[in-house]
């Protein structure tokens, strides 16, 4: 089974902090990630852009908007795609990835969302 995991920060936090810090807690989340992709079950794992546009169906017209469209200072930074037989192994898994692992990230609401796959169609 397949689960997609979200991982959210709190931008406004993030971007507040000295970049020289930052740096310093990202080097932390190295020895993680590398436990993290050493389980073999992560099939994908994204950092992503702040940027991001929307499409919506609207009229009978698709629309394009600029985003994201939050309404908290959360935003996603990251996803990443695993296997796992059943949630309980999706929960071990993800824990392994530095958004939960680093001390640091509590101060950035660093967290996970994890939601099993119910359709995936990949390479065979």
């Amino acid at each position: 089974m397949k689960f997609l995991c979200l991982g959210y920060l709190n931008a406004e936090a993030m971007d507040a902090t000295d970049k020289e810090e930052i740096t310093a807690i990202m080097q932390q989340c190295t020895p993680h990630l590398e436990e993290f992709y050493n389980s073999g079950q992560v099939i994908i794992d994204a950092g992503l852009a702040p940027e991001s546009t929307s499409l919506k169906r609207a009229n009978g017209k698709v629309r394009v908007m600029d985003g994201p469209f939050i309404e908290t200072k959360e935003m996603i930074g990251s996803a990443f795609l695993i296997e796992a037989q059943d949630m309980e192994e999706a929960i071990r898994i993800a824990s392994l990835h530095p958004t939960v692992q680093v001390e640091a990230g509590e101060q950035f609401g660093w967290r996970i969302e994890i939601r099993p796959i119910q359709y995936f169609k990949g390479e065979d």
